[in-house]
């Protein structure tokens, strides 16, 4: 009986220290995509000023990755997305994420090398789901409610707070 109950103890543990691995992986990559976040935010101030956001849509521009927050699909959100992704060069022709300049630009992160491919394929399943909107500011906050929810089933959204002091210390 003793011997039985040692084993399940060390199942247990063993367990309990997997998953916490999994969970220290997990916000590694969380970690890893605030700062990838709050590095394309850089350019929030001059395209908010740009596409010219409603102070309405801004109060839910700075809950966009709040966990339990559900993005609405506001066209001027996406025109805004449009223009901080032209900012960081990741867009083709046809204001679409170029998946070859993402996968690129994902790499030059510490650590992103790993989330590059991964990334890359969510936000691309997500547009391609949308590839028939005309209005291209429509398709990508389509895309990007999307690509909000799949980062999260996958375990990789970054963190709000966390965009936000980067944000705060990138000024």
């Amino acid at each position: 009986m003793v011997i039985v109950f040692d084993m399940a103890l060390c199942w247990v543990v063993l367990a309990l220290f997997l998953a916490a691995g999994e969970m220290e992986a997990t916000s590694e990559e969380s970690i890893i995509m605030s700062r990838i976040t709050a590095d394309i935010g850089k350019g929030f101030e001059s395209c908010r000023e740009e596409t010219q956001l409603s102070p309405e849509i801004m109060k839910e521009w700075y809950q966009l990755w709040d966990y339990d927050f559900e993005v609405a699909v506001h066209r001027e959100i996406g025109c805004t997305i449009i223009c901080m992704g032209s900012k960081n060069l990741l867009l083709d022709n046809d204001n679409r994420v170029d998946g070859k300049i993402m996968l690129n630009y994902l790499r030059t992160f510490d650590n992103g090398g790993h989330l590059a491919s991964k990334v890359a394929e969510l936000y691309q399943n997500c547009d391609k789901q949308h590839k028939d909107i005309e209005d291209v500011c429509s398709r990508v906050i389509k895309s990007f409610a999307c690509f909000k929810i799949d980062v999260k089933k996958a375990g990789i959204a970054p963190y709000a707070a966390m965009i936000e002091d980067m944000l705060e210390e990138l000024s």
